[in-house]
């Protein structure tokens, strides 16, 4: 049921590789890519200089790791499609570092999350990323889209009262009245009703860009008063030079901000390796976690010595993306290239751009993010995993996307867990192999969780000379069930009896050697094969024994 609702937002969103032709030789294929990528960059400045706010850096700080982010993953990345940037998510985490030690330790802390997160791509960490349940993801996007619309009621405020509370728009700005409030409401709702009715008209034109567009001749040529994004700061600037971050090169240093680095590389590879997911749902793209870890970290890396505040995988510009046609690489490209003529030469024409409209943009993509049907399943769903949906959303709204996906796989293990341990079952026979024996074949996993009920389950007073424990229908998990099998053999032992292990797998036989009772047939030992990294270029999995 959780699954279906998964799909049933992904079938609402998507435009699969058979909807287009992807060659970027295609006329209509290359106009669609980079009028997306132009949409793309108009979103990404309000937010890049939003965030650059909340972190307490200058705007051109947020305005170059999103360029500079933006490009490196665009071409490097495991998923073509995604958008990165500077994100409300790292921008709350580093306040207290600027706050603290100044923006220059935040660019020292910004290129060691990059060697962490480069590492975490060489070492292949990206695959554990399947671990994430669907009831998780659920609630990751249903967070998310909280937390984007949230950020846009900073919009909603007058220009200059609140650039800094909370990372989510709520934190105690003066609020938008009157007239300006009734045009601030009209001009979004008109971006919204353009986005939405534009496609069911023409596709020539990014539905999210003619919203825009529209909006913006409305504003300029009607000379009407609303906030635009030049009231929330200058975006005019140069190119990004490259800076070695002035610190100390000492232990001190290191102690301030890897605690950080390692909060930020966490957060920045969760809500990426999620966004890759979510997007390769929309797209029918699959693979590249490991990619997408070496070029995230890569982009961090250079960030840090360019003067950016690093960033991570956008959700929000994915899904304006996505949903604007786009489907190669070429669309977030231009929409890095694009940002850096804003800044270099366009800043005064964008400036002008009503803050309504984008808002409407994002307004959208929250819409469009949120799955609907996990409101209407919650009671039809196992109450544990309605739960889980509920912790990872709110704990998202209210801390933070790391924390959340955590919080919520841990509670699903736990539940996994616990409904895995009351599968244990055992049945008892005289053996057919060993005259006067007696077998007891198991059924279900072996593991820390059912370990108390395995041993409850033998009759070693009562039980003959001989006993078998058959797991041809069991898989000895961790080292908790291997004591459980070594305390149940000496407590045999004890009694004068003795125990034989049968079908056991290679593993758990080398490590029970204490009680010297094993008896296997290596030809019966099963092997387990498991699965590693997904290779795109041969479509299947890696796997070892």
């Amino acid at each position: 049921m959780v699954k279906a609702t998964l799909n049933a937002l992904v079938e609402r969103l998507s435009l699969t590789e058979q909807d287009a032709n992807l060659s970027l030789t295609n006329p209509n294929r290359l106009k669609t890519e980079v009028l997306a990528g132009l949409t793309v960059a108009l979103a990404l400045v309000p937010e890049a200089v939003a965030f650059a706010f909340v972190a307490g850096v200058h705007p051109l700080v947020g305005l170059y790791a999103a360029f500079i982010v933006g490009l490196i993953t665009a071409v490097f990345g495991g998923r073509p499609g995604m958008i990165s940037g500077a994100t409300g998510a790292l921008a709350v985490v580093m306040v207290a570092l600027v706050a603290e030690h100044g923006v220059e330790y935040l660019f020292a802390t910004v290129v060691l999350m990059g060697v962490l997160q480069l590492g975490a791509g060489i070492f292949k960490l990206g695959k554990f990323i399947r671990l994430v349940p669907t009831p998780v993801m659920l609630g990751f996007v249903n967070g998310l889209a909280i937390v984007i619309f949230l950020a846009q009621l900073s919009q909603f405020q007058v220009p200059g009262s609140d650039h800094g509370g909370g990372g989510h728009g709520l934190a105690g700005g003066d609020w938008l009245t009157g007239v300006p409030l009734m045009v601030m409401l009209g001009l979004t709702a008109l971006t919204m009703l353009i986005i939405w009715g534009l496609p069911k008209f023409t596709k020539a034109i990014p539905a999210p860009l003619a919203g825009i567009g529209i909006t913006a001749a409305i504003v300029i040529g009607f000379g009407l008063e609303a906030p635009r994004v030049g009231d929330l700061a200058s975006i005019q600037g140069g190119l990004p030079g490259f800076h070695i971050p002035t610190v100390p090169l000492n232990f001190e240093t290191l102690k301030i901000i890897f605690p950080y680095a390692l909060v930020l590389a966490a957060i920045g590879l969760i809500e990426s390796l999620l966004t890759l997911n979510l997007v390769g749902e929309l797209t029918g793209k699959r693979g590249g976690a490991s990619q997408e870890c070496v070029a995230q970290g890569a982009a961090n890396v250079v960030t840090g010595f360019f003067g950016g505040m690093g960033g991570c995988a956008m959700i929000g510009q994915s899904m304006i993306n996505v949903q604007s046609g786009a489907r190669t690489r070429l669309a977030a490209i231009m929409a890095a290239l694009f940002l850096l003529s804003f800044i270099l030469f366009g800043a005064p024409l964008i400036e002008k751009i009503p803050l309504a409209a984008l808002t409407g943009v994002m307004f959208m993509v929250v819409i469009g993010t949120f799955a609907w049907n996990s409101l209407r399943i919650m009671f039809k769903i196992p109450r544990s995993d309605a739960l889980v949906i509920v912790l990872v959303t709110v704990v998202t709204v209210q801390y933070d996307l790391a924390v959340a996906v955590v919080a919520g796989v841990i509670v699903s293990a736990l539940v996994y867990a616990w409904r895995s341990a009351k599968r244990l079952h055992i049945s008892a026979h005289d053996s057919h192999t060993v005259p006067g024996a007696k077998t007891y074949e198991l059924d279900g996993p072996l593991f820390f969780a059912s370990t108390d009920n395995f041993s409850e389950l033998f009759d070693i007073e009562n039980d003959p000379d001989v006993v078998i424990v058959d797991f041809k229908r069991s898989r000895v998990v961790d080292q908790s069930a291997l004591q459980a099998i070594e305390d149940l053999a000496m407590k045999y032992e004890a009694s004068g009896k003795e125990l034989r292990l049968r079908h056991l797998s290679r593993d758990c036989h080398q490590l029970l050697t204490k009680a010297g009772q094993l008896m296997i047939d290596s030809d019966d030992d099963p092997e387990y094969q498991i699965a590693t990294d997904y290779s795109v270029k041969t479509g299947a999995f890696g796997g070892g024994h």
